[in-house]
């Protein structure tokens, strides 16, 4: 069973931007695919990214393109994800997540297998 644990959040202000890591233990890092997830109080999780297990296949969010970069490190037991042009919109709780089953596209967190703890992200005005 792998174990994820988030970092880099923080407060930033609008326009500005930040790279969350999350470091996997416990399983073979390669052999799953992974995700990133966010969440406000009283709002549904909403998918963010995907990334395959190679890295080479990668998943967004519509809502999200071009603003938002997920990459891996197999090396390193470590999936980012890259925010840009931050909104205050974008203030959540982001998880990341893992699966173990192969596949990328798939927005739906109940098909996701394991989850971290979350990391704070507050975007100001």
């Amino acid at each position: 069973q792998v174990q994820l644990v988030e970092s880099g959040g923080g407060l930033v202000q609008a326009g500005g931007s930040l790279r969350l890591a999350c470091a996997a233990s416990g399983g073979t890092f390669s052999s799953y695919s992974m995700g990133w997830f966010r969440q406000t109080p009283g709002k549904e999780r909403e998918f963010v990214a995907a990334i395959g297990r190679r890295g080479i296949s990668t998943y967004y969010a519509d809502s999200l393109k071009g603003r938002f970069t997920i990459s891996r490190d197999n090396a390193k037991n470590t999936v980012y994800l890259q925010m840009n042009s931050l909104k205050p919109d974008d203030t959540a709780v982001y998880y990341c997540a893992a699966r173990t089953r192969a596949g990328v596209t798939i927005p739906d967190g109940r098909m996701w297998d394991n989850w971290g703890q979350g990391t704070q992200v507050t975007v100001s005005s």
